[in-house]
C-alpha cells in the first residue's frame, strides 16, 4: 500500500510543476468540446474509432517515451509498482489524446458527411 500511496504522491508532485500547461489543456479541450457541441450534424459515433485509434498509438508511444523521458529505461523496471505507474502515466496521456481526437474526428466526420 505504501508503494500505491508513493506513486499518488509522485504524479501530484508532478501536476504541481506542471500545472500551467494542465490548466491551459484544459481550457482548449473545452474550446474544442464547445466547438463540436455546437456543430450542426457533429456525429459522435462515427468519430469514436478514430479517436479510439490515436489514444492507442499515443498511449503505446507514451510506454516507449514516459521512461526515457525521467531518466530511466524499460529494462529498468523490475517491480509491478513501476509498471503499474509506467501504465498508468501511459494511459492518461493516451485518455488525453482520445479527450481532443474525439470531438475533432466527430467535427471532421459531419464535415465529411
Amino acid at each position: 500500500m505504501y508503494e500505491i500511496w508513493l506513486v499518488m504522491n509522485i504524479v501530484w508532485e508532478i501536476a504541481l510543476g506542471i500545472w500551467p500547461l494542465l490548466l491551459a489543456a484544459a481550457g482548449l479541450w473545452l474550446v474544442v468540446m464547445v466547438a463540436a457541441l455546437r456543430r450542426r450534424g457533429a456525429r459522435w459515433l462515427a468519430g469514436l474509432p478514430l479517436a479510439l485509434g490515436v489514444g492507442a498509438v499515443v498511449t503505446l508511444a507514451a510506454v516507449l517515451w514516459v521512461p526515457g523521458w525521467n531518466k530511466s529505461a524499460l529494462s529498468e523496471m523490475g517491480y509491478w509498482v513501476d509498471w503499474a505507474n509506467l501504465l498508468g502515466v501511459a494511459a492518461g496521456f493516451g485518455a488525453l489524446a482520445m479527450a481532443f481526437a474525439w470531438p475533432l474526428s466527430a467535427m471532421r466526420q459531419a464535415a465529411a458527411h
